[in-house]
């Protein structure tokens, strides 16, 4: 592709045009690309990326996110409305995981939910006199996780994971300290599509009087309603006593727009701690729930759309044939000799290639995508995997 793509069709700007083009050559270059980046999704062989692929779904949203485009929701007092939304959306989340009780902010997306409460960890550990704070979590969390250690100064104790690809908690517990702020775990893990064994880190959490964090970002508006449609969905959310925080992504099977994601915490005490505020700047009182700044108003109300319009019904009619496809893909790889699938998957099944078979997985990979399918390549051990959504 390069790094001017569609050169050979369209001109390269490559500095300000002194005049402007018309809106109309525009939006037919726009519908061109679009167009032809969207045909692959609609023939089911990609793997994530595209959660709905319903394009009636995408109609109605666009047409909500119109009304708000122009809006900065850092406004309050000329769009209540976001308040609103934010307030439902939090409220239908933490009822989706069992915590009605539960308080929590709308992010920007997975990364923000999951480096915020790690700011708030290091908050709690100072108030605690923690000045080395550590959080400790497996080799297979998201490397966003990582990022925010980064900014925020925070040691990360990365635990070994057992021959099923989830937390070993032997591990967790030898990296454990009086210095250790949260531990995290995950529902599902990106590259295998896995449940930590999010019950023991509670007991370990509760244990030590530290916290947990679960990351459902990926996994929590699907993996939610595994138990109702009689899965065995192992417990992840508030009924468990020691989490304390848990991130869920709007924009990925919550079926909303980019750019939008949700965060919950168990106490209005711990979300506190992610506020920042300045109550004496010339230009008055500036006050931000998180590392955003201004927001869409826009992506916002697309996200209470989405989650109103499916409501429970649909979300579970939806989640249902998730994984019913994920079984059928788990059995057609188990199916083969010289495939083996990675741990116990509900929705993104990842495999790789037995040893007996001399295999490189990568190898396979080459010549699915030859054939027009996209699965997503892995490493330590290698392997790949393949995220089941609608279009699938």
């Amino acid at each position: 592709m390069g790094l001017y793509p569609y050169a050979d069709r369209y001109p390269v700007v490559r500095a300000f045009p002194e005049q402007g083009r018309s809106r109309e050559q525009i939006l037919a270059e726009i519908e061109a690309m679009a167009t032809e980046e969207d045909s692959p999704y609609h023939e089911g062989r990609i793997s994530g990326s595209i959660y709905s692929g319903d394009e009636e779904h995408y109609a109605f949203l666009n047409e909500v996110f119109g009304h708000y485009s122009h809006a900065n929701v850092l406004q309050r007092d000329m769009y209540p409305s976001a308040t609103r939304f934010e307030g439902e959306i939090i409220a239908m989340t933490a009822d989706m995981l069992h915590a009605p009780e539960a308080i929590g902010v709308v992010t920007s997306g997975g990364t923000e939910s999951l480096m915020n409460p790690l700011l708030v960890y290091r908050e709690w550990g100072r108030d605690r006199g923690i000045d080395r704070p550590n959080v400790v979590m497996p080799a297979t969390a998201h490397p966003a996780l990582l990022k925010g250690a980064h900014y925020f100064g925070i040691e990360v104790r990365r635990a070994a994971v057992t021959d099923r690809y989830v937390a070993d908690m032997q591990s967790v517990r030898s990296l454990c300290d009086a210095n250790t702020v949260a531990l995290i775990g995950s529902a599902g893990t990106y590259p295998h599509g896995l449940i930590d064994p999010i019950d023991e880190l509670s007991a370990l959490a509760v244990e030590l009087g530290t916290n947990l964090h679960v990351d459902g970002c990926l996994g929590g508006f699907v993996l939610a309603w595994g138990e109702a449609l009689g899965y065995p969905v192992p417990v992840f959310d508030f009924r468990l006593p020691g989490v304390t925080s848990i991130s869920a992504d709007t924009h990925k099977y919550g079926f909303g727009l980019k750019g939008s994601s949700v965060l919950l915490y168990r106490t209005a005490e711990l979300r506190r701690l992610q506020y920042f505020i300045v109550p004496d700047w010339p230009g008055g009182l500036y006050t931000s729930p998180g590392m955003s700044g201004s927001r869409s108003g826009g992506i916002i109300a697309a996200a209470w759309a989405a989650m109103v319009s499916l409501g429970r019904e649909g979300y579970e009619a939806i989640a249902a044939d998730i994984f019913r496809t994920a079984a059928e893909l788990r059995a057609a790889i188990e199916a083969v000799p010289e495939l083996e699938v990675l741990g116990d998957p509900f929705f993104n099944v990842a495999f790789t290639t037995t040893a007996a078979s001399g295999l490189d997985i990568f190898l396979v990979n080459d010549a699915m995508s030859a054939r027009g399918w996209r699965l997503n390549g892995l490493q330590l051990p290698p392997a790949v995997h393949f995220c089941v959504t609608r279009p699938n």
